[in-house]
């Protein structure tokens, strides 16, 4: 086997990005640890990587098998160099909608379970001084849509962990990109997509035209899962890698617009903001 190729770590293989990176990864001749809740989905992989792919049961909520999961790549390849936090799910619905208890398993799955696969492979990452950590965020963690509230702040609180992470882990030689992808063809918006039981009427032109809006896309979206595989290989392959990398032309337009509405905002209350301090010499 060559030694010289990289072992990635990837969670959620079974469908979408996950998938067409895991074999995206296999095909470039990379090795692949690759993990679902059900392994049985990722048979197929195998005939793609041979020795080259470790499938592995994996629920990212379980911080238990996580480090087990870990304990099980490295014993098998020796190193991990890219770890890939792609498990999660979208929530849709307006906030006053949705319980604490579909709040919370839509942040254990998009946060804790993150930190569960950060807490296992960080130690390996930081002993090897090198590694690069791809975060599946999205453009729901830059800019805000009704109706996905929930799902919003489960991936702000993602880019915010990953933003100091990053530097936490300069000094050893660990990078961290945020992949930022807007509609991409896979099921996120249509049998993924958690909605809710019961729906409140005064939301039917706001959060409830997010969901039909999602529902009506699902299978056209513009994004392509392989060329979304292929940008994250030449990020990870990059000796000056970015920090964040918005996918898909919606993406571009709706952060861009994001960062000028906030610009023009700060401009125009900025008096007010600076006010609020002591006075010089106070």
């Amino acid at each position: 086997m060559n030694t010289l190729t990289r072992v990635w770590f990837i969670t959620g293989c079974s469908k979408g990005l996950g998938r067409a990176l895991a074999e995206t990864v296999l095909q470039h001749g990379d090795r692949v640890v690759a993990t679902a809740r059900n392994v049985d989905t990722l048979g197929s992989l195998e005939e793609i990587g041979g020795d080259r792919v470790l499938l592995l049961p994996l629920d990212v909520c379980d911080a238990q098998a996580v480090n087990g999961a870990v304990d099980a790549a490295l014993r098998c390849f020796g190193r991990i160099d890219v770890v890939v936090n792609n498990a999660g799910y979208g929530l849709a619905g307006a906030v006053e909608e949705l319980g604490d208890a579909e709040a919370r398993a839509q942040f254990d799955t998009n946060v804790f379970g993150v930190l569960n696969v950060l807490r296992a492979t960080l130690p390996t990452l930081r002993q090897q001084r090198s590694g690069h950590i791809l975060q599946i965020s999205s453009v729901a963690g830059v800019a805000s849509t009704p109706g996905l509230g929930i799902y919003n702040a489960s991936k702000y609180a993602l880019e915010g962990l990953s933003e100091a992470l990053a530097l936490e882990l300069k000094p050893f030689g660990v990078r961290v990109t945020l992949i930022e992808p807007g509609p991409f063809r896979t099921d996120w918006a249509g049998p993924s997509l958690i909605t809710p039981q019961q729906r409140i009427d005064a939301y039917a032109d706001t959060a409830h035209k997010t969901i039909e809006m999602l529902n009506g896309y699902s299978g056209a979206q513009p994004g392509d899962p392989l060329r979304a595989a292929r940008a994250m290989i030449e990020v990870v392959e990059s000796e000056k890698p970015p920090l964040r990398l918005p996918m898909g032309a919606l993406s571009v337009e709706r952060i861009r617009d994001k960062l000028a509405r906030t610009a023009r905002e700060l401009d125009a209350w900025e008096p007010v903001s600076l006010a609020t301090e002591f006075p010089p010499g106070g």
